[in-house]
C-alpha cells in the first residue's frame, strides 16, 4: 500500500519522444485519482518528463499536450533523415506547442510545486527549477531541460542568466530515491508505474541517472525510439499503455476512487468470488480480462479524440505523390545533391534567427574557448613542472650517491 499518510511526490522520467506514455499516465491519475496529483507536494520531470508534469501542474489540456507531442514526431517523420535532418527545428518547434497548451497562469500554478530537472553546463551539476516568472520562463525551463547537445544544437539554451542542457544527463527521474515519490517511467524495470515485461527472463538492469532499465528486447525498442519517433498509432498505443499501467497502479495500492468505470472491475472481481464454485476458472479469467480491456480502451474523452486527430493523416496531392515508391526512391538517389542546398537554406534561416541572440552567445563562446585554453595551459605547465622537479630529484640523488 502506498503511504497517504505523509506528503508525497510524483517523477516523471526522460524519455524523448517516448513522453506520450507520461500523458498516458497523468490522464488516468487526473481521471481516477484526482487527488493524488491535487495533494501531492513537488511533481517532478525531467527532459521530456518535464513536459508532462509541466501540462499536468499547470492544468493543461492532456489532450492538446499528447497531440502535440504526435505532432512533432510527424514532423520528424517527414524527413528523410528524421530528426537530424537539418530543417527539423524541435526547439522551435515544441517551443510554439507548449506556449499554445500552457494556460496563461501555467507559471503561477507550477511555481513552488513543479520541479524541472536541469543539467548546468558549467560543472554538470542539477538544478531543479521550481519558480518561474513567466510562461516564457516555464517554457524555457523545459527547452533547457528537452536539450540535447549535438542532436539539439551546439549552443546551449540560457534559463535566468545561467546555460543548461538535458537534466536527464545529470538527473533522469528527480527525487526518485525517497519511498514517498511515485516514479513513472516508460522503460521496463523497478519504477513505479512503468510496462511489465513479464515474457522476458532477463533479470538484467541498467541505471541511467537514476532511471532502472532491464535488459529487454522491449526496452530495447523503446530506447531506439527515444530519439527517432515511432508511427503516430504506435505512440498512440504507447498511451494507452501508460494508462493501463496508472490504472494498475491505483488498483495494487488501493487508491482508485470508484466512481468511474472502473467500478465495473471492483464489481466484477467481487461477483467472480461468489461464483467461483460453479464456474470454470478459465472462463472467469476471460471474463476479467475483457472487462478490464474495455477500461483501458476508453481514454478520457479529450484526450482519446485529440490523439485520433492528431494520428489522422491529411494528404495532399503533393504528399501522396511524394510518399510513392518510385519518388521515394528517387529522393533517396539525389539526397547526395538536394541535402546540401536544404542545410544551406535551413542555416540561413536559423542564422537570421539567431541574429537577436548572437552577441550574447558569440562572448559565451569565447569564454568558453578562453577557460578551456586556460586549463590545458595549466594542465601542460604541472606537468612540465613536474617533470622538471622530477628530473632535479633524480639529479640530486645521483649527486648525494
Amino acid at each position: 500500500m502506498f503511504p497517504l499518510d505523509s506528503p508525497w511526490n510524483i517523477s516523471f522520467a526522460g524519455c524523448g519522444f517516448l513522453g506520450i506514455y507520461h500523458i498516458g499516465v497523468a490522464s488516468c491519475l487526473r481521471e481516477h485519482a484526482p487527488f493524488l496529483v491535487e495533494n501531492a507536494r513537488h511533481i517532478y520531470g525531467a527532459s521530456a518528463g518535464a513536459l508532462t508534469a509541466s501540462a499536468l501542474v499547470s492544468g493543461a489540456c492532456l489532450g492538446e499536450a499528447g497531440a502535440g507531442i504526435i505532432d512533432v514526431a510527424k514532423e520528424a517523420r517527414k524527413r528523410f533523415l528524421g530528426p537530424m535532418h537539418p530543417s527539423f527545428n524541435l526547439v522551435k518547434i515544441m517551443r510554439t506547442i507548449l506556449l499554445r497548451v500552457l494556460p496563461p497562469d501555467g507559471y503561477s500554478r507550477a511555481t513552488g510545486r513543479l520541479g524541472i530537472s536541469l543539467t548546468r553546463v558549467t560543472d554538470g551539476e542539477n538544478v531543479l527549477m521550481t519558480h518561474f516568472n513567466s510562461n516564457e520562463e516555464l517554457v524555457q525551463a523545459c527547452v533547457c531541460s528537452t536539450y540535447i547537445p549535438v542532436y539539439c544544437g551546439l549552443i546551449p539554451p540560457t534559463l535566468q542568466g545561467v546555460r543548461y542542457v538535458d537534466g536527464g544527463i545529470s538527473d533522469n527521474l528527480p527525487q526518485y530515491e525517497l519511498k514517498n515519490t511515485i516514479t513513472v517511467s516508460p522503460f521496463s524495470g523497478e519504477s513505479d508505474i512503468c510496462p511489465r515485461d513479464i515474457s522476458s527472463t532477463n533479470i538484467h538492469e541498467l541505471r541511467f541517472t537514476n532511471t532502472s532499465i532491464q535488459f529487454t528486447l522491449a526496452n530495447l525498442y523503446r530506447v531506439s525510439r527515444a530519439l527517432f519517433p515511432p508511427d503516430p498509432l504506435v505512440m498512440k498505443n504507447m498511451c494507452k499503455q501508460g494508462y493501463r499501467d496508472a490504472l494498475h497502479f491505483l488498483k495494487k495500492n488501493g487508491l482508485l476512487q470508484y466512481g468511474g468505470p472502473h467500478r465495473m472491475l471492483a464489481v466484477a472481481d467481487g461477483g467472480a468470488e461468489e461464483e467461483s464454485d460453479g464456474e470454470d476458472d478459465d472462463r472467469e479469467t476471460q471474463d476479467r480480462s475483457s472487462i478490464e480491456e474495455h477500461i483501458f480502451e476508453h481514454l478520457p474523452p479529450r484526450v482519446h479524440e485529440a490523439l485520433v486527430e492528431a494520428c489522422r493523416e491529411r494528404r495532399s496531392l503533393v504528399q501522396s505523390l511524394s510518399n510513392m515508391l518510385p519518388v521515394r526512391m528517387a529522393s533517396a538517389i539525389l539526397l547526395p545533391y538536394t541535402l546540401p542546398l536544404e542545410s544551406a537554406l535551413s542555416l540561413s534561416v536559423r542564422l537570421l534567427e539567431w541574429l537577436p541572440d548572437i552577441q550574447e552567445d558569440v562572448s559565451w563562446m569565447k569564454e568558453q574557448t578562453v577557460k578551456l585554453l586556460q586549463s590545458v595551459l595549466s594542465h601542460a605547465g604541472r606537468s612540465v613542472s613536474q617533470q622538471v622537479s622530477a628530473r632535479h630529484l633524480i639529479s640530486w640523488m645521483q649527486y648525494t650517491s
